[in-house]
């Protein structure tokens, strides 16, 4: 059956016993393809019947589906032309894990961060109204999503608009992490409410019990049905914000999904379908333990296993080393943002509940709520990937920096990430945290370092940015500090009269590789761990400058604003004249393959970055 389905338009042309079917299919293709590639497997499963129905109902791309994250959008990209490319997901050239315009004429908007659907479909449907078009614009959401504060500004806004747009809640009451929150609380009230789902029970077994019941009847029923529910389930507070509340209904009834769209694609008011899923479905392992099976590595269907090797997760082992530290000092305590397991705080939670708080979506909230508590005498750590601590820039400078406050930032999946690709490159850090007042900026090179530093930290009364990759492994395999970590001190690795590279974090390595390859072409290159990208170590930096006939900077962020700028502004200040090479992720979002494919593309692979000082070195002796 999926083999038939060319486009969207397909489906019209089925039953709903077809659709049942192509359901399995499609879970089976998911299912398959995430075992050999990896990928966001419980959400997907738990999305296929309610994604069926939208493309049954709604004409895309002329009608515009709007996916929150794309967590969910797995079964969208198989409905729509990318099968082939699906096979490949998440690897170079293959499919994105996530909507991406350039990708396809369905994908209407490109997300990888959550609680922007609704803003973006509200966008639609004014450029609609403005143009005088006519489509409509259907924004899919998950209810982790709902702990996000967007949300509610675009819930705002779109129903005192009283303008024609659907908005699909998927409850499955899980984001990445389990919910939390009075939102949480609030939706499962509504989907456990005995005395509906006892009513909405009493209702069917009537309706099947009626000979020949045509669908204007049956229709009117279920319209009844619906407007009753109200009394046994309190639904007024997406009312109250001005949309038409319909639900909870069964996310995997393909033929009541159609019903309550049609029904609700001919109302000219906003309206709130919220859908009931089962995160998962279809996948045994996936449904009991859905965290787990959230996102995952290549894995035997038949037993749930990872195909992969089990690596070192820096996220854990910071998250041990602050458990450590918080035996010992009752102001330490941890933060973050639906993010417990990805960044390793599930065991800073076990070993000391009472002082970890996971606040939902909510970057900025998690921020400021950890400077109110620093302002208080507090030791609060807040743990988030680099992507999503973007989304907090205002809190960290005016809540946390203005005040001078001692919140440390533990900032997971720094630099390149791999197969999440552009939405999630941790590449922007070091330039938007390097401009703040106040702020420390840090990156380890390896394991060691980063134990080091966080334990650095807990005497830092100011706030501090500690920046790494998700895997240890990929921090190279270590070289040893030479005495203690001081704060604003770099360390000399190795001398070289010719070349001076400075490197940052995971950078290190490579550049010590890159030297052992430029040795060869008898180019005498050092290299130094520039462990502190603010404050620097200008003594350090001035001295070698001065000595070098080029420096080099490394850092796996963005050219703009980055390290290599801070290099430049300090050696123009000081009058030191020296060609200067500042390496790093050039200006451009870098889409989704290996770190190792990505770093190649930027030229930060070893090879590249001796190749490329290697030019600019021969260049500047024959200038000479």
């Amino acid at each position: 059956m999926l083999e038939q389905i060319r486009e969207p338009s397909d489906l019209k042309k089925l039953n709903v016993r077809q659709l049942k079917q192509l359901a399995a299919e499609l879970r089976d293709e998911i299912i398959q393809v995430v075992s050999d590639r990896g990928g966001h497997l419980s959400s997907n499963l738990g999305m296929v019947e309610l994604t069926l129905a939208l493309h049954y109902v709604f004409d895309a791309p002329d009608d515009k589906l709007v996916f929150d994250v794309g967590h969910q959008c797995y079964a969208h990209k198989l409905l729509t032309g990318r099968r082939t490319a699906f096979r490949r997901l998440r690897q170079r050239g293959g499919a994105s894990g996530f909507p991406q315009a350039e990708e396809s004429e369905y994908d209407c908007f490109t997300a990888g961060h959550a609680s922007t659907a609704i803003s973006a479909a509200l966008g639609m449907v004014r450029a609609r109204e403005i143009m005088n078009d006519d489509y409509d614009v259907v924004a899919v959401v998950g209810d982790g999503a709902l702990s996000g504060g967007m949300c509610y500004e675009a819930l705002n806004d779109a129903g005192r608009s009283n303008t024609r747009m659907i908005v699909v809640l998927n409850d499955n009451a899980m984001s990445i992490s389990r919910n939390v929150g009075a939102v949480s609380k609030y939706l499962t009230g509504l989907r456990q409410s005995r005395s509906y789902r006892a009513f909405k029970r009493g209702v069917r077994r009537g309706l099947e019990k009626i000979p020949g019941v045509g669908m204007p009847v049956f229709g009117f029923l279920e319209k009844l049905r619906d407007a009753v529910k109200s009394l046994f389930v309190d639904g007024k507070f997406f009312e109250t914000l001005g949309f038409r509340y319909i639900g909870p209904i069964d996310g995997h009834d393909i033929k009541h999904l159609i019903r309550v769209l049609k029904r609700a694609r001919e109302d000219n008011e906003p309206v709130l379908i919220h859908v009931v899923t089962l995160k998962g479905k279809g996948y045994r392992p996936a449904e009991v333990h859905p965290d787990q099976y959230h996102g995952v590595a290549p894995f035997e269907v038949e037993s749930g296993e990872s195909r992969k090797e089990k690596h070192a997760l820096n996220g854990r082992i910071a998250a041990a080393q602050l458990s450590d530290m918080a035996d010992t000092d009752v102001r330490i305590c941890a933060v973050t943002a639906a993010m417990s397991g990805g960044t390793g705080l599930e065991v800073f939670e076990q070993a000391h509940p009472e002082r970890f708080f996971d606040v939902g979506i909510a970057e900025e909230h998690a921020v400021t709520m950890a400077a109110g508590m620093a302002a208080q005498g507090m030791k609060p750590y807040v743990a988030i990937y680099s992507t999503f601590l973007q989304r907090a820039y205002d809190q960290i400078a005016m809540d946390v920096c203005r005040n001078a406050l001692p919140v440390t930032f533990l900032i997971d999946r720094a630099g390149l990430v791999g197969a999440d690709g552009a939405t999630h490159q941790g590449v922007l850090d070091l330039s938007y945290l390097r401009q703040l007042p106040n702020m420390i900026v840090a990156a380890p090179r390896d394991v060691r370092d980063l134990k080091k530093l966080i334990a650095l930290s807990r005497t830092v009364d100011a706030p501090m940015a500690i920046r790494y990759p998700k895997n240890g492994d990929d921090m190279g395999p270590g070289i040893q500090t030479q005495g203690e970590i001081r704060l604003g001190k770099w360390e000399l690795l190795s001398a070289g009269e010719d070349v001076m590279m400075f490197a940052v974090g995971r950078m290190v390595p490579l550049a010590m590789q890159a030297a052992i390859e430029l040795l060869g072409k008898r180019v005498a290159a050092g290299v130094a761990d520039a462990r502190f990208v603010k404050p620097m170590d200008e003594e350090m930096l001035l001295r070698q400058a001065r000595s070098a006939k080029l420096v080099v900077t490394l850092e796996e962020n963005a050219v703009a604003g980055g390290f290599g700028e801070g290099v430049l502004e300090v050696l123009a200040r000081e009058g030191v004249s020296v060609p200067v090479m500042t390496l790093g992720v050039p200006d451009r979002f870098i889409a989704h393959g290996t770190v190792q494919q990505q770093l190649e593309a930027s030229g930060l692979s070893a090879n590249a970055i001796a190749t490329r000082v290697l030019e600019r070195f021969q260049s500047i002796a024959k200038e000479a």
